[in-house]
């Protein structure tokens, strides 16, 4: 039985997901969540989620959300190898710690902004919020310093997690790529990977939404319009 993913594509952690499953060979149905029509608070899917968001996994009946746990849990039961989760306790607790990272600030502080542009109608992003990301984007390029990827010198979770959010992030504060030089590297690293294009397709549909003039006359908030867990 094909697994269930239960998603949206504008989510940078859904996108993250899908990137997992592609390197993985892993085939998914995709099981899409009307998050504008409120499907996400649906008695059915709060059975399913309690948490009421996205993205969940349905492996014949065992639930799991947030996309990190996702993630893991697809490397740990179906991947060929332990490359892009390894069983190394020390390499693990660096991906750990990238993954934590990118919960805690890049993609915290890219919801706080994407909030304030489409639905309080801020024309410019606070200063402090700036700062915030451009914070996340030069420890990030610390990161890339000594290695191909955001965790060494190994492709791993971690990369799929960070280049959903900061492709995103880049869209609102962009990446100064002269004085990150590391992030435009693995930015192009990334993007030769013969799936990235899955996040490419899902950074469509959330350039559409933050676009868009009717999503800011929305009365709930973006958080619940993404209803998403890193």
């Amino acid at each position: 039985m094909v697994m269930k993913l239960y998603m949206t594509n504008s989510s940078p952690p859904v996108r993250a997901v899908l990137l997992t499953a592609e390197a993985l060979g892993i085939k998914l149905e995709h099981v899409i969540v009307n998050i504008m029509a409120l499907e996400h608070l649906d008695p059915k899917f709060l059975e399913i989620n309690p948490q009421h968001s996205v993205p969940v996994l349905d492996d014949n009946g065992t639930i799991i959300w947030d996309s990190h746990a996702i993630n893991a849990y697809l490397v740990t039961k179906y991947g060929k190898d332990d490359s892009l989760y390894p069983k190394d306790s020390f390499k693990r607790a660096v991906i750990d710690q990238r993954l934590h990272f990118d919960s805690c600030n890049l993609f915290g502080v890219l919801r706080i902004i994407a909030h304030l542009m489409v639905f309080k109608g801020y024309k410019i992003i606070p200063d402090y919020l700036v700062e915030e990301m451009d914070d996340g984007y030069k420890t990030l390029n610390e990161f890339l310093k000594d290695g191909d990827w955001a965790a060494g010198d190994d492709l791993s979770l971690a990369d799929f997690s960070l280049i959903s959010t900061v492709t995103s992030s880049d869209l609102f504060v962009p990446v100064d790529t002269e004085k990150y030089e590391n992030i435009e590297r693995w930015i192009h690293k990334i993007k030769e990977l013969p799936y990235y294009h899955v996040n490419q397709h899902g950074l469509h549909a959330f350039k559409r939404i933050i676009s868009s003039t009717h999503a800011k006359q929305r009365k709930y908030s973006f958080f619940e319009m993404l209803a998403t867990t890193t």
